[in-house]
């Protein structure tokens, strides 16, 4: 009996291995069928030689179309492997998207080098990190089941890591969807700097991507003493295109401002982006970026040179614009500058909008319609560095709006069948949301806090030889864009001043010679032509400081469409008296203070944007008791809760007397401008009030519903979940409002008559909320959180004695102060997530509204009835 056990054991591990052998060579069918071994030098995987011991991991950063993370673990003979967009992270905050990709053979796992142009997932690869893993339980099982639980010790990444299958549509994709998830472990690290950001070496050769790139001797390919060669291209012949020679360079064709875009079918609109006006000079092979002026940029743009080579053309000359997008997918000049200033280069983007020569052709005589339909054959993707710019043909009036409605810089009209003219003329015209234009800095005077930076900027304008003073901006910059901008107007100082009159209030200010050119944004000007609500957005160092005049909107031969005016009232302007500003009675001290370092808000620039938005803000908040939250030190420094009146509030922030328990309490009020920048002075970046006035805080006048969903969730799954709240409501004959939240969520408002007291409208509240849920199930109504993984928590909680939501426009204690923004109901998408708007962007959205998204709820009288209460079983 012995003998034959011990005869079964020696059989099966070749029976284990045979199976085992089987499974390697189906597992690497994919990675092999999408390879060409022929041209490429990668593992074919029909090796029996093993590159990584069983248990290795390993993480590939991989510079292909777009930047990303190949995590890999061995398993089987095999690579396991997960394309990870953002990289791991040590915060178990951070739930990062991990793509399931085709496994790779072992040997994969030790290269780092080029992978050639034109072969799948050509690009650079560095080996950011290796080691071993150590599965928790079974990995196959595990696998199976979609939570993958291991520990990592490797030389960068160590401790417990978990890998979950997203599920719903997710896991209905080719290519399933996971998420890497850091685990609690005491190796955790959270609000700290990203790992990817602290280690950007191989950890086998400790090279950086750029260096691992040039290496020629480390391309994978067979012949690897040579580049890749250009792949033939057939010519194009396009229809009325006339034979020329690629010209070095075409001065671009420029669009004139006018104040509301032109009607008609004539024309073609397009957004305006906030980049680099730049042309793209493609010569077989070798890839320039121009200027507007001409220049050679392409060392600096050299993240985009590599994409464009692979374009399908032998000779082109490309128009458009260098971007950097924001989290909302909104082209940001501040966040360009920001990415080249520090040397990254990985999402720039091109939008191409124009082509003006093709294969030998030139195109410029050609209609736009025609030069537009030849550039999209040679750039069909939308998703890569190198984009097609699109455009649509409805009317200017509806895009503006939709445009201006997004918080968008504006909309550029092009006439649909004119050719290519270099200058400003009018078949290009030009519709700003807001007023933005180049000037000229003159000046600049030292921030409070004594740092190596900047507290404003004296700005100005040429008229003929004059420089014509136009006022400062003292908000925008971050400390170390400002910190970047010292450096430089150190170089330029000069004695004398060099406008055409001396700035008032410039008794501490440093003058320099007018050569750099600032983008600023502002919301209006005085009569007296100074910038009102200026906005710091960057340096334009594509454009020469004598070329700088103020613009000023014309109208076309085209008939416009009427332009939109503004339903916000006029702003208090602020006045420097000392190192305070004083604007609607208000003292602000230390203006110049920072209070949100990734927008660079100062409390100045706080004060001014409160002050704009008073009169839509303060019926919702006046007369209230108040909760907020103070930031004296800025969003990045510790905040704290604030509700009862302290000693030295500054003036307009008052009190109102509460009964509690105990007696009553002294809760913060405010009634006026002066009580609302009163609230700014104290460094208030978040205000919360009631549900209830004042004069009686147990008698409600507002229902509110807080959706707040899981991080994974996309956020379309709130939207639906709001609309379907809205048509409950609607049946019960109550009409609701939407607001975004500055978050992640929605909340959902409704006015009422004060009529009922706190017990009776939460428990009404319940009962709605809890109707959603039993609808839906991806809804739960309980704060435990263990049960809200992967739902969205519909929170009726708020609706309760002494309970507060954050205000409307009121800005959130997070990193680039978003805020809490109203909305139509028919503006509910994806393309406008809850954080999209910021002091930054929210006037834009405001100067072109007819009217206020919540202006009905103002003069609403609805009340929960007695017949609403019986249908959803609430005593009263």
């Amino acid at each position: 009996m012995a003998v034959g056990l011990r005869t079964r054991k020696k059989s099966a591990p070749a029976s284990k291995v045979a199976k085992k052998r089987a499974s390697k060579k189906a597992s690497l069918a994919t990675y092999q069928a999408m390879r060409d071994f022929d041209k490429t030098a990668e593992p074919s995987g029909k090796q029996t030689k093993q590159g990584l011991p069983d248990n290795a991991f390993l993480i590939q950063k991989h510079a292909a179309t777009r930047l990303h993370y190949d995590f890999r673990i061995a398993l089987d003979g095999v690579l396991k492997s997960w394309a990870v967009t953002k990289g791991p992270s040590l915060d178990p905050n951070d739930k990062r998207l991990a793509v399931e990709v085709e496994d790779h053979p072992l040997d994969y796992g030790t290269f780092e080098g080029t992978i050639p142009k034109g072969q799948y997932g050509g690009g650079t690869v560095m080996l950011w990190d290796r080691g071993t893993w150590t599965p928790v339980g079974d990995p196959h099982e595990s696998l199976r089941k979609g939570h993958l639980k291991f520990d990592l010790d490797g030389e960068r990444l160590k401790g417990r890591f978990v890998l979950v299958r997203m599920g719903g549509r997710a896991a209905r994709e080719k290519k399933p969807n996971w998420l890497l998830i850091k685990e609690r472990d005491g190796l955790e690290r959270e609000g700290g700097d990203a790992v990817t950001d602290t280690f950007t070496t191989s950890v086998a050769s400790d090279r950086a991507m750029e260096q691992i790139a040039s290496d020629v001797d480390r391309v994978w390919q067979s012949n690897r003493a040579r580049e890749p060669e250009q792949p033939a291209v057939k010519p194009r012949k396009i229809a009325g295109a006339k034979a020329a020679k690629l010209p070095d360079f075409v001065p671009v064709q420029l669009a004139t401002r006018v104040k509301a875009p032109p009607k008609g079918d004539d024309w073609l609109h397009e957004i305006k982006f906030d980049g680099y006006r730049t042309q793209l000079r493609f010569d077989r092979g070798r890839v320039q970026f121009l200027t507007r002026r001409g220049l050679d940029w392409s060392e600096r743009f050299a993240g985009l040179v590599e994409p464009a080579t692979e374009l399908p053309a032998t000779t082109a000359l490309i128009d458009g614009e260098i971007v950097v997008l924001d989290k909302q997918g909104v082209s940001d000049f501040g966040a360009l500058q920001a990415y080249l200033s520090e040397g990254k280069r990985e999402q720039l983007l091109y939008y191409a909008f124009d082509l003006l020569h093709l294969d030998g052709q030139d195109l410029t005589k050609l209609p736009l319609e025609a030069r537009k339909e030849a550039l999209r054959k040679i750039l069909p993707r939308t998703d890569g560095p190198i984009r097609f710019s699109d455009h649509v043909t409805a009317t200017g009036e509806e895009f503006y709006s939709q445009a201006c409605r997004l918080a968008l810089e504006g909309v550029i009209s092009k006439r649909r069948d004119a050719p290519y003219r270099s200058g400003r003329g009018d078949s290009w015209v030009k519709s700003k949301c807001v007023e933005r234009q180049e000037f000229i800095i003159g000046g600049w005077t030292p921030p409070s806090d004594r740092t190596q930076s900047v507290g404003s900027l004296l700005l100005g304008v040429y008229d003929g030889d004059r420089l014509v003073y136009v006022g400062k901006v003292g908000t925008g910059f971050t400390r170390s864009s400002g910190a970047d901008l010292r450096k430089r107007l150190d170089k330029l100082k000069t004695d004398k001043h060099p406008f055409d009159r001396k700035p008032p209030d410039s008794r501490d200010a440093r003058f320099v010679k007018p050569d750099l050119v600032a983008e600023i944004e502002y919301l209006t000007m005085t009569r007296d032509r100074i910038l009102r609500h200026a906005s710091f957005k960057g340096l334009r160092e594509d454009k020469e400081a004598r070329s700088v005049t103020m613009e000023a909107p014309k109208e076309t031969k085209a008939k416009a469409a009427p332009a939109k005016t503004a339903s916000t009232k006029a702003a208090p302007i602020g006045v420097r008296k000392g190192d305070a500003l004083m604007i609607a009675g208000a003292r602000i001290t230390h203006p110049d203070r920072r209070i949100d370092e990734e927008s660079g808000l100062t409390k100045e620039g706080l004060a001014e944007y409160l002050a704009l938005v008073a009169d839509r803000m303060l019926p919702h908040i006046a007369g209230r008791p108040l909760s907020i939250v103070r930031c004296p030190e800025g969003s990045g420094k510790p905040c704290f809760y604030q509700k009862h009146v302290g000693r030295g509030v500054p003036p307009g922030v008052k009190s109102v007397t509460v009964p509690d328990k105990s007696g009553t309490d002294e809760y913060l009020m405010i009634d006026d401008v002066q009580g609302l920048l009163g609230l700014a002075q104290m460094g208030a970046l978040e205000i919360h009030p009631w549900g209830a006035r004042g004069d009686a805080p147990d008698k409600p006048d507002r229902l509110i519903f807080d959706f707040d969903p899981d991080p994974d969730l996309p956020y379309q799954r709130v939207i639906d979940g709001a609309v379907a709240l809205r048509a409950r409501l609607d049946d019960l004959g109550l009409e609701s409002f939407v607001k975004t939240t500055g978050g992640k969520g929605l909340h959902v408002v409704v006015p009422i008559q004060r009529k009922h007291p706190w017990p009776v409208i939460k428990e009404f509240a319940r009962a709605v909320a809890t109707a959603v849920a039993k609808d839906d199930p991806g809804f739960v109504v309980t704060m435990t959180k263990a049960k809200r993984t992967g739902k969205i928590f519909l929170d009726f909680f708020r609706n309760d004695r002494g309970a507060t939501a954050v205000a409307p426009y009121s800005t959130r204690a997070r990193p680039g102060a978003p805020i809490a923004t109203p909305l139509f109901w028919d503006e509910l998408s994806p393309r406008l997530p809850p954080n999209h708007f910021t002091v930054e962007n929210l006037p834009r959205r405001l100067a072109q509204l007819k009217e206020d998204p919540w202006a009905k709820m103002l003069t609403s009288r609805q009340g929960i009835t007695a017949k609403m209460l019986t249908a959803l079983k609430v005593k009263a």
